[in-house]
C-alpha cells in the first residue's frame, strides 16, 4: 500500500503543474483520484478503485479524460457482478448508460465504438427488456449513428423490437418494412466491404424475424422486394433472399417470384433450385415442367434418404392427382417406400388409393381384382403407420365392399385365397383372391 500511495503522490506532482486548464479548477484533486483510481486499477484492485473513481468523476471535467468514462463502465459493470441487490443493481446500470452517452456527447470521434459496446451491453444486462418502446428507440439512435459499421447484435435487436412493437399493434407496418430496408441494406453495404460470418447470420435472423412479424403480405413484399431486385438481379443472395420472402409470403404467382426461380436456377441450376422451378410450375398447373423439375431435383439430390423418400413421394402424388399418370405415380412411391420406413406408410396408402380409384375392363372378377390390390395395399399403410390407421382401415371397409362374390369367382374358377395377378392397362400386380 505504501508503494502504491507513494506512486500516486509521484503522478499528482509531476502532472499538477501542467494540468491547470485540462483537468478543470479543482485540478490538483481532480488529478490525485484519478491517479488513485487508476493505479488500483492497474493492481487488479476495483474494490479500492471504485471510490476514488466516483471521487474523480464527481470533480473532474468529462473532457479530462475518455479513460475516466471508458474505466468507470469497466467498474460498473464489475460492481455489478458483485452485487445482488436489485436496487444497486440499477444504479450501476443507469451509471453505465449515462457513461456511455457522455462519451458519445464528449468524444464523438469514437461514437461508433461506444453506441456498439453500449447495444451489447444493453443486451447483456436486459436495459429496459419490459419496455420494447425503450429498447426500440435506444437501438434505432445506435443504428442511425452506427450506419453500416454497426455490430451485428444492433442489427438484429432493432428488427427483434419493431417486429414486437408491430405485433402489439404499437407500430404501423410502413416503419416496420422501412427499419427492414434501412438495416438491410447498411448490413448488404458492409458485407460488400468485408465478408463477416456474424453479419450473413445477422441477415438471416433480421430477414426471419421480419417474416414471421405478419406483415409479409404479398403486396407488401412486392412492394419492398421488386426494387431489391431490379439493382441486383444477377447476384444469388439477393435471389434466394426474394425466393425465400415471396415463399413465405404465398406470393407464388408473380412475375417477381417467376423471375427470381429462373434466376436463381440459371446461377445454381441444384436439386433445390430444381424443386422451387418444380413447386412454380405446379402452381400453374404445367404438368410436363412440374415433373421435369422434380425428377431433376430427385436425379441431382445429395440429401439423405429420407430426404430423396419426400421428393419420390411428392412426385407419386403429382404424377396422381395432376399428371394422369398412374404407372408413373406407383412406380416413385414403391421408390419412396424402398428409401425410408418413415414414408412408407404413406407410400402404401398412396398406391392403395391409385388401385382403388382406376376403372378396369373385363368380366366380372376382372374388372374387380384391382380393389384386391388396393386393399393389400391400405392395408400394409395401416400395419407400419399407426397414425394412418383409421383412414386405411376406412378405405379398406370400402374397397372390400366391391369385391367379386363367391359365385361369380366360382364360374372363372376362383377361390379364396388363391394367387392372382391383376393387369389394368399399364398396372400390373399380384396379390390374392378374395369374395364377399
Amino acid at each position: 500500500m505504501k508503494r502504491i500511495l507513494t506512486i500516486m503522490f509521484a503522478a499528482v506532482l509531476t502532472v499538477s503543474a501542467f494540468a491547470q486548464g485540462r483537468f478543470g479548477p479543482d485540478s490538483a484533486e481532480c488529478v490525485k483520484y484519478l491517479s488513485y483510481y487508476t493505479e488500483y486499477m492497474k493492481q487488479g484492485n476495483n474494490a479500492e478503485a471504485i471510490g476514488p473513481w466516483r471521487k474523480a468523476y464527481s470533480i473532474c471535467p468529462v473532457t479530462a479524460s475518455q479513460n475516466l468514462l471508458i474505466d468507470g463502465q469497466k467498474l460498473m459493470r464489475w460492481a455489478y457482478g458483485k452485487n445482488k441487490k436489485a436496487e444497486d443493481r440499477k444504479g450501476y446500470i443507469d451509471t453505465l448508460m449515462k457513461l456511455y452517452d457522455q462519451r458519445v456527447a464528449t468524444f464523438p470521434k469514437n461514437k461508433v465504438s461506444a453506441y456498439n459496446n453500449k447495444a451489447i451491453d444493453m443486451v447483456n444486462f436486459k436495459v429496459d427488456e419490459d419496455n420494447p418502446q425503450k429498447v426500440y428507440d435506444q437501438m434505432k439512435e445506435i443504428f442511425d449513428n452506427t450506419g453500416n459499421k454497426a455490430i451485428d447484435l444492433v442489427y438484429v435487436k432493432m428488427m427483434e423490437t419493431a417486429a414486437s412493437l408491430y405485433t402489439a399493434g404499437n407500430m404501423d407496418a410502413e416503419q416496420v418494412m422501412a427499419d427492414y430496408t434501412a438495416i438491410t441494406e447498411n448490413i448488404n453495404a458492409a458485407l460488400a466491404a468485408k465478408d463477416d460470418p456474424k453479419l450473413r447470420k445477422a441477415q438471416k435472423d433480421v430477414e426471419t424475424l421480419f417474416m414471421n412479424s405478419g406483415i409479409a403480405s404479398c403486396d407488401n413484399m412486392l412492394a419492398l422486394l421488386t426494387p431489391r431486385y431490379e439493382a441486383n438481379p444477377d447476384d444469388e443472395e439477393t435471389l434466394r433472399s426474394v425466393v425465400k420472402m415471396l415463399s413465405a409470403a404465398d406470393c407464388l404467382d408473380s412475375d417477381l417470384y417467376l423471375n427470381a426461380v429462373q434466376g436463381l436456377y440459371a446461377k445454381d441450376p441444384s436439386s433445390g433450385s430444381a424443386y422451387l422451378l418444380y413447386k412454380l410450375y405446379a402452381r400453374k398447373d404445367d404438368a410436363a415442367n412440374a415433373v421435369k423439375y422434380l425428377n431433376e431435383a430427385i436425379s441431382t439430390s445429395d440429401g439423405d434418404n429420407t430426404q430423396l423418400a419426400n421428393y419420390y413421394l411428392e412426385l407419386g402424388s403429382y404424377n396422381y392427382k395432376k399428371a394422369g399418370n398412374n404407372a408413373a405415380a406407383i412406380a416413385a412411391a414403391k421408390k419412396a417406400a424402398e428409401l425410408s420406413d418413415e414414408y412408407k406408410g404413406k407410400a402404401y396408402l398412396l398406391i392403395g388409393t391409385i388401385w382403388g380409384t382406376v376403372r378396369c375392363g373385363g368380366n366380372e372378377v376382372e374388372s374387380h381384382a384391382h380393389f384386391w390390390v388396393a386393399y393389400d395395399y391400405v392395408n400394409r399403410a395401416a400395419s407400419v403407420d399407426p397414425s394412418l390407421r383409421a383412414e386405411a382401415n376406412a378405405l379398406a371397409g370400402q374397397y372390400a365392399a366391391y369385391f367379386p362374390n363367391k359365385a361369380d369367382a366360382f364360374m372363372y374358377d376362383l377361390t379364396e385365397g388363391k394367387a392372382y395377378t391383376v393387369t389394368c392397362g399399364s398396372l400390373r400386380e399380384s396379390t390374392t383372391v378374395r369374395t364377399r
